[in-house]
């Protein structure tokens, strides 16, 4: 943390902090970002968008480099709270 002195953060009972995953991929230049036919949201940067055409594969990879960036830039690990089918 004292890396990032003005990271959002929430001090939890148990010690542990908590950071909003959708500020750290706002952070990343994430969020209204577009990528072919994918793209995060430009009101949320935690809402993927299919523009058209992109297929279940290509917003899975999109999601993942979006998890690379995080972890190269902040040093955490982010992980997708949805269903993949």
């Amino acid at each position: 943390m004292s890396q990032f002195p003005h990271i959002v953060h929430f001090d939890l009972p148990n010690g542990h902090v908590k950071i909003p995953a959708g500020w750290l991929i706002e952070q990343c230049g994430w969020k209204g970002k577009r990528i072919g036919n994918t793209g995060a949201y430009q009101k949320q940067a935690l809402v993927l968008v299919n523009y058209g055409n992109a297929t279940g594969q290509e917003i899975w990879n999109l999601a993942l480099e979006i998890v690379a960036s995080v972890k190269a830039k902040f040093g955490v690990t982010i992980q997708p709270e949805v269903n993949i089918w």
